[in-house]
């Protein structure tokens, strides 16, 4: 049994569309995150759901791991081929089925990105809502159980996701869920299959919830004197139960950065950037009530949006803070963690994070979707750096232990993969956590499917 003569049987039926080459694999053996080039063995482009079976089968019998790729996003190291094996990649799986306009949802193949379903859906009235920054995949969205900055109003994928195709471990195909939005009906697998990260079967097709575009839809920006003012903000509108679609918690140092790569010239310090979806008369109502709650915590310099091509504008410059930190700081990668803490505990959190971080003699940036307590801190470091990394991961360590004490999650939307894994028993329990290994060897006894990752004895 071995990885090599896996990929020798595969070889005849996938031909081109199955390489060892060089360049490729390193192309697939980079992230988004810190860690280093791991190239897998081969890369792999199936086309439907039967070519991903065979796949299946026949790494299963050699006992070749297996790696699913969908835009190559994701920021705790999931894509990595941490032993080696064959990197599926959904490249050539990537069409829109179907869109079902009278009961809002679609169906969809892994390799769909949110940019291009949404472009489809352009003319229908209907959108995707989750919106993790990143063109993601939605097969790989919905492995990591994504959110983003609608999550706040619309859901994460959890909620997003209706129903499954999913090949298993072994090759054979099955499908959970249905299009019906809510189901009385044994195990829900579809929710157990969101949120696995690649490690318990490789998803082949989705049917994802879609809702109407709102009749109004305005955005705005406010600058605060300092974070603090600006959480107490989010926890006041949250409390009020104001359905605001986005509140976004962007920290000076980002604010300085998108400046100067989105050329913005926005006060250089803590701001919310706050989206309202309605009617018209609501969204004016809405913004009416959130602005004077600014107000109230020293928010200033509203800038408001209306129109459609200043919105998108904002927002994709709020999307593109990362490149915006590390055009800052160049020849620096980011150590990006999250984490999510019950509402009313995020100011402490916060605040206590950027204190930590001060004497680090790292370049630190806070940017979250306050709305639900998610928030994401990058250090900017050189990778080759030993003592740099070092002080990152213990800066990292201590914001997960601090989010834990506070009764939260070390992780709301970048999942566990590599980074994370050594949480989990401290978040779950000991018992839980074994609980989720025995799931995982019943559904994949060999560990074929993204070794290394997530669970115990992975």
């Amino acid at each position: 049994m071995s990885i090599q003569t896996a990929i020798e049987a595969l070889q005849p039926k996938f031909g081109e569309r199955l390489t060892t080459g060089t360049s490729v694999r390193e192309q697939y053996g980079r992230n988004e995150a810190w860690y280093p080039l791991t190239p897998p063995d081969a890369v792999i482009w199936p086309e439907n759901t039967e070519e991903v079976s065979i796949i299946a089968r026949t790494c299963n019998e050699h006992g070749c791991p297996i790696v699913a790729w969908g835009a190559g996003t994701s920021l705790e190291g999931h894509i990595v081929p941490v032993q080696g094996g064959i990197t599926l990649s959904f490249d050539r799986m990537n069409n829109v089925l179907d869109v079902h306009q009278e009961d809002m949802d679609a169906v969809v193949q892994p390799g769909v990105t949110r940019h291009q379903l949404n472009d489809d859906l352009r003319a229908t009235g209907l959108f995707f809502s989750v919106d993790p920054g990143a063109d993601a995949s939605i097969g790989g969205m919905a492995a990591t159980r994504a959110s983003g900055t609608s999550a706040v109003r619309y859901g994460t994928m959890r909620e997003a996701v209706l129903a499954l195709e999913v090949v298993m471990a072994d090759g054979r195909i099955v499908r959970t869920g249905s299009r019906a939005r809510k189901s009385s009906n044994g195990y829900d697998l579809t929710k157990l299959f969101v949120g696995s990260e690649g490690t318990l079967g490789i998803i082949t097709e989705l049917t994802v919830r879609l809702h109407a575009q709102p009749e109004a839809m305005s955005a705005a920006i406010c600058a605060f004197d300092d974070l603090e003012g600006a959480v107490n903000t989010v926890i006041q509108v949250i409390q009020m139960a104001i359905p605001v679609a986005r509140i976004e918690l962007v920290d000076a140092t980002s604010i300085k950065a998108i400046n100067a790569y989105s050329n913005y010239s926005m006060n250089e310090g803590p701001h919310l950037f706050i989206e309202f979806h309605g009617t018209e008369a609501g969204v004016a109502e809405q913004a009416e009530i959130v602005g004077e709650i600014c107000s109230e915590f020293g928010g200033s310099n509203f800038e408001w949006a209306t129109k459609t091509e200043d919105r998108n504008r904002l927002w994709a410059a709020r999307h593109n803070f990362y490149y915006a930190i590390k055009a800052m700081c160049p020849g620096r990668t980011g150590y990006n963690t999250d984490s999510c803490v019950p509402i009313s505990r995020l100011a402490d959190c916060v605040l206590e994070s950027i204190d930590d971080a001060q004497d680090s003699g790292l370049t630190t940036t806070m940017i979250g979707h306050a709305g639900d307590g998610n928030f994401h801190f990058g250090y900017m470091i050189d990778p080759d750096n030993i003592e740099e990394l070092n002080t990152a991961k213990a800066l990292g360590e201590r914001l997960s232990e601090r989010t834990l004490a506070m009764g939260g999650t070390v992780s709301g939307e970048h999942g566990i993969g590599i980074g994370k894994k050594k949480f989990m028993t401290k978040e779950h329990g000991e018992t839980a956590w074994e609980l989720m290994g025995q799931i995982k060897h019943t559904f994949d006894p060999n560990g074929i499917l993204n070794p290394g990752k997530l669970v115990p004895g992975n």
